[in-house]
């Protein structure tokens, strides 16, 4: 039970924090997402995430921070076995099941709720 509220209070701080730095700043949604993926990858790269995730489980591993992690692992095991071409080939085989997953959830639920353009 305890790794369950753990999980929600680490993502609910994830989650406020940016939500600060969505009101405080400037910067808009998409800069903001791009920059958690961004600084998921560099913490992974730096070994920080790695502890990180494990601590905290669900809470860090479902938001964008833990997607660009996910993506970092995939680039360096790539690397590690086809060279240069990993670094093209890793992040996306590492994150395709997620994305795939994404898509077709997304899909699914267009499909149920019919949403409608603004007008």
């Amino acid at each position: 039970m305890m790794e369950i509220v753990r999980a929600f209070l680490v993502g609910g701080i994830l989650c406020a924090l940016v939500q600060i730095l969505l009101d405080r700043t400037k910067m808009m949604p998409g800069r903001v997402m791009v920059l958690l993926v961004v600084s998921g990858a560099i913490l992974g790269f730096l070994g920080i995430y790695e502890p990180f995730l494990e601590w905290a489980g669900a809470g860090a591993g479902v938001p964008l921070l833990g997607f660009g992690n996910t993506l970092w692992k995939g680039v360096a095991k790539s690397v590690g076995e086809e060279g240069f071409l990993g670094i093209f080939k890793g992040g996306l085989s590492a994150a395709s099941a997620g994305i795939a997953a994404a898509l077709v959830f997304g899909y699914l639920g267009a499909l149920v709720f019919r949403p409608k353009m603004k007008k």
